[in-house]
């Protein structure tokens, strides 16, 4: 045990334990009350620090590649995740948004577990025995009820295949939450669970054994990961010192992969929502903004502060639905912290042309029928949006120059008009109408050709 790893963490440090509980892997255990933040120390003396790395690099233990492949995408997705869970960043909205991303899904990904799943679920379940009814179930958008299906999906999969005990597991009345269909592989584990309980003495034992080998599988591929070779591992491996030189030298390549973006910027990881505003108000600082109270589908109605207050009449900005961007950072303006924005259309300024903020600017209105929180995007970019964009990426500014109005006064998306910093979508190019997930078409009253933002 003292030649492979040592896992030094706070006893309250709740990810960790259940990792090292559920997934044991040869590491030692010590309680630290000193400590503030977790290390994996390694045989050489060097270390990984922070919950989220140490977690990241037993992924590939947990869920092995051979079962569990991610995509670039999926890996930017979970490191997403692990970030706007971590201390400090856990937060009511945030709880919110992944109770929307998780209406359609089983797991974070979709279907296909992953460390995100194990750790958010530590993160979250003790937060969630917190919870009265009203805040679990009730309301008009039924409460947090996704992300208790969720929790009660993750702690009971084989797939994810954590070890607790009946009474370790977040109560959770499926009832009133509903179940997720699950896949495949999901029912097949669990029929193999159910089967094995019937095997002898030496079948246990035999499981043991396989234990034994992911644990030292599970030192291997972290040491791996970070550039350690073990004394004995290597020399035993293949055929010759020779051919182990060799398979080293083929790995290291292969290691950046991992480390890849997403491909973007694309429209598809903008959160376009259908909001309704429940009542707008002048800024009570600031002359030229509005302060709205719309609904996007959230557990609670979002605070949008809009420069809108010198073009449109203060009773045009009640009880309507706009489209709005619900993934941008949230900003303070003027004290006012808003967490959306509404989109409106203003004329393309010409080359030379000033920006005098004299209008005129119309709202983006969704097709009749439309209902808040209701997903909107652009024709052949349909896909799961960003939780939060990075300001730092700036996806935003290289894809809203696309934002434009058709001469059939029908908002869309030209990538040509992106200068090529974005994708064309499926199909080829061309301007790519703003619809929702009904097929209508989203529209202002009549500016052609207008930028949109």
């Amino acid at each position: 045990m003292s030649s492979s790893a040592s896992l030094e963490l706070a006893p309250t440090d709740a990810v960790l334990t259940l990792i090292t509980k559920s997934f044991p892997v040869a590491i030692t255990t010590n309680a630290n009350a000193a400590s503030t933040q977790s290390t994996l120390s390694l045989a050489d003396g060097s270390s990984v620090t922070g919950t989220n790395t140490i977690a990241m690099h037993l992924s590939s233990s947990i869920f092995p590649p051979a079962k569990h492949e991610y995509t670039p995408l999926e890996l930017a997705q979970i490191d997403q995740w692990l970030s706007l869970t971590g201390p400090g960043s856990l937060t009511d909205s945030v709880v919110d948004q992944l109770n929307v991303h998780l209406k359609d899904k089983t797991s974070i990904l979709g279907t296909k577990p992953s460390i995100a799943d194990v750790v958010c679920y530590a993160r979250l379940k003790e937060l969630a025995q917190g919870w009265g009814s009203e805040l679990r179930v009730g309301g008009a958008d039924g409460g947090r009820r996704y992300v208790l299906r969720w929790l009660d999906w993750v702690q009971n999969s084989p797939i994810v295949g954590l070890k607790l005990e009946e009474g370790e597991k977040l109560a959770v009345n499926i009832d009133e939450v509903g179940t997720v269909v699950r896949g495949e592989d999901d029912a097949a584990a669990e029929k193999k669970a159910k089967k094995g309980k019937g095997k002898d003495k030496d079948a246990a034992a035999a499981a043991d054994g396989q234990l034994a080998d992911k644990v030292k599988g599970a030192v291997q591929d972290v040491a791996g990961k970070i550039g350690v070779v073990g004394k004995g591992e290597a020399r035993s491996s293949a055929a010759g010192s020779g051919k182990k030189e060799k398979q080293k030298k083929e790995k290291q390549p292969r290691q950046p992969a991992k480390k890849e973006e997403p491909a973007g910027p694309s429209p598809v990881q903008i959160d376009l929502r259908v909001g309704f505003i429940e009542k707008c108000e002048p800024h009570p600082d600031a002359d030229s903004l509005y302060v709205s109270t719309i609904q996007c589908g959230d557990a609670e109605p979002r605070t949008v502060c809009s420069g809108l207050r010198n073009h449109i009449p203060l009773d045009e900005m009640q009880q309507r639905y706009v489209v709005v961007v619900c993934n941008l950072k949230p900003v303070k303006m003027r004290g006012v912290m808003s967490s959306a924005m509404v989109l409106a259309a203003s004329p393309t300024l010409k080359e030379g042309e000033v920006d005098d903020h004299k209008g005129p600017i119309e709202l983006v209105a969704p097709p009749t029928g439309a209902k808040a929180g209701e997903k909107v995007f652009f024709e052949g970019y349909q896909g799961q949006p960003e939780a939060v964009l990075n300001p730092k990426k700036k996806v935003w500014e290289a894809v809203q120059p696309g934002f434009t109005t058709t001469d059939g006064l029908e908002v869309g998306f030209d990538v040509g008009a992106t200068a090529g910093a974005v994708t064309a979508a499926a199909g080829g190019e061309g301007v790519r109408k703003l619809v929702t997930e009904a097929g209508g078409v989203c529209t202002v009253k009549s500016l052609v050709g207008a930028t949109v933002r």
